[in-house]
Formats: C-alpha cells, sequence, structure tokens
C-alpha cells in the first residue's frame, strides 16, 4: 500500500535507516533492530508511536546514463517490504535535509542510523560547498530539533580493527567539530548488535549471485533470498551450486 507521508508520520517518533538495500542484508536488519531497541529507551520517546522506515534516495539510484534503473529500484523497495519494512523514497542526498523533511511532518523525536563507514562520509566537507555556512550550517541544521544519529560500527574484516564513535577519524580540522557533536550526545555507538554479521556487505552479496555461489543465501533473510530467486533480482538465475 502506498502511504501518504503527512498521515504515516503526524504524531510519530520517527527512525530512519538510509541505504541502497542492493540487497538488503542482515546487517540492515540488525541496523534497524539495534537502533530502534535504543530510540525507544530515550524518555522522550518511550511510550509514544514510533515509525521505523527505510529509506532510498533516488541520488543512489541513478545510474551512469543518468537515467533510474527502475526494475533494480522496484527490486529494493519490493525485498524491503516483504521484510515487513516501511519504506521511504526521498529526493533528498543531504541527511539534513532528510531530517527537516521528517520534522516538518512530525513534532516528535526523529532518529537516523548508520553505519559508520556513512558517518566517516557525513564529514566530508564537499558535500556542503552548496551550503553558505559549509559543514557547520549542515549539522547545525540536522541537529537542531534532538536529532540523534545511532551509529553501526565497521568491520571490513575479521582481522580488521572496529571503528566506532569512539576510535574513527576525521579530517584534523574537523576534528573539535566531531568531538563537541559526540560529547553533546549527537551520536550513539549502537553495541547491542549481532558481531557475526559485520563482515556482511551488499556489495559482496551481489558478487556471490554472480557468481552462482549459493553462500550469498546466507546473508540475506529468508524472505529477500526467496524473492530474489523466485523473481530473478539482481541477475540470479540457476547455475552451478544453486539448487
Amino acid at each position: 500500500a502506498v502511504l501518504q507521508p503527512s498521515e504515516a508520520l503526524h504524531k510519530k517518533a520517527v527512525l530512519v535507516e538510509r541505504g541502497s538495500f542492493r540487497p538488503v542484508t542482515h546487517v540492515n536488519v540488525d541496523m534497524l533492530q539495534a537502533a530502534l531497541e535504543k530510540f525507544t529507551a530515550d524518555p522522550a520517546v518511550a511510550g509514544k508511536a514510533v515509525l521505523p522506515l527505510m529509506e532510498i534516495t533516488m541520488h543512489n539510484l541513478l545510474a551512469a546514463t543518468a537515467e533510474v534503473d527502475r526494475r533494480d529500484f522496484l527490486a529494493r523497495a519490493d525485498l524491503l517490504s516483504a521484510c515487513g519494512f516501511t519504506v521511504l523514497i526521498s529526493d533528498f542526498s543531504e541527511y539534513y535535509r532528510l531530517a527537516a523533511y521528517l520534522a516538518w511532518r512530525t513534532k516528535e523525536r526523529v532518529g537516523i542510523v548508520m553505519g559508520a563507514a556513512s558517518l566517516i562520509e557525513l564529514f566530508d566537507e564537499k558535500y556542503y560547498t552548496a551550503l553558505p555556512g559549509g559543514i557547520l550550517e549542515s549539522f547545525g541544521r540536522l541537529f537542531k530539533n534532538e536529532l540523534k544519529v545511532f551509529v553501526y560500527p565497521l568491520r571490513p574484516s575479521e582481522s580488521a580493527p572496529m571503528t566506532t564513535v569512539e576510535t574513527l577519524e576525521v579530517a584534523p580540522e574537523l576534528r573539535k567539530l566531531y568531538g563537541y557533536l559526540a560529547d553533546r550526545g549527537s551520536f550513539m555507538q549502537l553495541h547491542n548488535i549481532k558481531s557475526e554479521y559485520l563482515h556482511i556487505f551488499s556489495r559482496d552479496v551481489l558478487k556471490r549471485i554472480a557468481a552462482h555461489d549459493a553462500s550469498w543465501e546466507q546473508m540475506v533473510p529468508a524472505e529477500v533470498a526467496e524473492m530474489i530467486k523466485k523473481r530473478g533480482f539482481f541477475g540470479y538465475a540457476k547455475g552451478k551450486g544453486e539448487s
């Protein structure tokens, strides 16, 4: 069913996870569940209606031809829906614009969940050249309504160190800004995670699908694997190693 944002968001606290979801993996689900546990425990949110959202921005859907691959996009939305998630389609490349959109439609708290890699990107000044106040203005807009960012750790491999709010490195000239935001509680590190999922990345799932390596099925929710195989999403085709 297609929902009207003004009705769906009205008087609800909102927790949103942005992603490519190509495809949705165990990590995507664990991120939202871990953040939801912390979000609903906030005294300002406890006891209130909460709407968890999976958001796909159109800016991440553009192919090299600058045209949206509609079949690919619909596959992502269908897979998220199959997992029981409400999907928000936006046209906001910047997080502060997403936050403003949500704040305009609800007076309750808003939370954003992202991986540590996305938090690193959030501190890349090249994304804020269009703002007169640059990165300072962007963070002022993002956090002005007590918004919190819930951060899922990053560990590219079992031998690699884990990147968290405490260990994340930003450009030297931004360290004091990062420290200020971290100290004021704008970032909340998620420790209530399933560490066995940290090695899962969507790009690896896609590679394994292309290589007919059935191990990809263990990297995504069962309903996602079933739908990918049934509908032939992401170039899936029965082959060696598939049953």
